[in-house]
């Protein structure tokens, strides 16, 4: 498993020590929520989400607190084989082995769930003509072979600049398994940037016209932005509104690549998607993966409460707001403004 920073390992220690002393330990009925406080690791790709969750649940719920830390994938995975936390979010599901070994060495129950279907966006700066992509040129591009703007019918001679979050990061992990050979990473590519977070990756491609940016579609949604600057109780009526369609508004501050995926299954249309709700729901946006929540806490916790919350209707019309595609709500209509 990955050592931790020793940073990381203080804050570690320190909402561990604020979970112990502060979780409730009284039994609650069905459809109560625990009080207390827990810590949950996730992933950064989908920082935002889990801001909103925790604002909304915590305003929900005073008496209850969730502290969450941003890392990347593997971290976040190898935290909860510790058991040093209770509960992630990430891309993928736990092995069968690695329940059994829950079970065996720490008597934990591992529940996971689908809570989103993600894109995987390109995002490149806005003086940049390059409207879209096909799959095989991404596939090009991550290999190697091609290097230079100029080979997508750009006029621009620079070299393509990869600029991604990290290398254990969930999103450099779905490239590498969907299109390097294996054994080889992404970080071995010739101009390929390893950044510390999405919100740097973000950053360069607004500033440099050369960059290709690697980013969670959630990052790219301007809805959760603003509806920060909303009074919560007015936020919290229109999460509760079951009948409301929401339209998804994406950031005009970069490009959004459209991409493209011509196969025997659609007759290889050369037609090319945006990584909007609505084409992540039908499968024409074609680097989709599933989001996941992984809890091992106890029925009677707050960190139980809050994994029901999340899966719950509010929680789900949350994400519904960032970009990305809820997993158990109706898909919602999407626009750019």
């Amino acid at each position: 498993m990955k050592v931790l920073s020793h940073f990381k390992i203080a804050a570690l220690a320190l909402a561990g020590i604020t979970a112990v002393t502060t979780i409730s330990c009284t039994p609650i009925k069905r459809g109560e929520y625990a009080s207390g406080s827990a810590t949950i690791f996730c992933d950064d790709g989908f920082r935002t989400i889990l801001e909103e969750e925790i604002d909304v649940f915590e305003y929900t719920y005073p008496q209850s607190s969730i502290i969450p830390i941003f890392v990347s994938q593997n971290e976040a995975i190898d935290t909860l084989l510790a058991d040093n936390t209770q509960a992630i979010i990430v891309t993928k599901e736990l092995t069968t082995e690695q329940i059994k070994f829950m079970r065996s060495k720490y008597k934990r129950v591992v529940r996971q769930q689908p809570i989103a279907v993600d894109a995987v966006a390109l995002i490149i700066n806005k003086d940049n003509p390059v409207d879209a992509l096909s799959m095989d040129d991404i596939k090009k591009i991550m290999n190697g072979e091609i290097k230079k703007w100029s080979q997508l019918a750009a006029n621009d001679t620079a070299d393509i600049k990869i600029v991604f979050d990290n290398a254990g990061s969930s999103t450099v992990s779905y490239l590498r398994d969907k299109f390097l050979p294996e054994g080889k990473t992404i970080s071995e590519v010739a101009n390929a940037y390893a950044q510390k977070n999405n919100a740097q990756v973000f950053d360069i491609v607004k500033q440099d016209p050369d960059a290709l940016g690697v980013i969670s579609v959630s990052w790219l949604g301007e809805d959760l932005q603003v509806a920060k600057n909303v009074p919560m109780d007015q936020r919290m009526e229109l999460y509760q509104n079951e009948n409301d369609t929401i339209k998804t508004n994406l950031t005009t501050e970069v490009k959004i690549l459209k991409v493209s995926n011509p196969t025997e299954e659609n007759d290889y249309s050369l037609v090319a998607y945006s990584p909007y709700q609505k084409y992540i729901y039908t499968g024409e946006y074609p680097l989709v993966r599933k989001v996941y929540m992984i809890s091992t806490a106890s029925n009677s916790t707050v960190m139980h409460s809050f994994y029901v919350f999340v899966t719950g209707f509010v929680g789900q019309k949350i994400i519904s707001k960032t970009g990305i595609l809820p997993y158990t709500n109706n898909p919602r209509v999407v626009q750019v403004i």
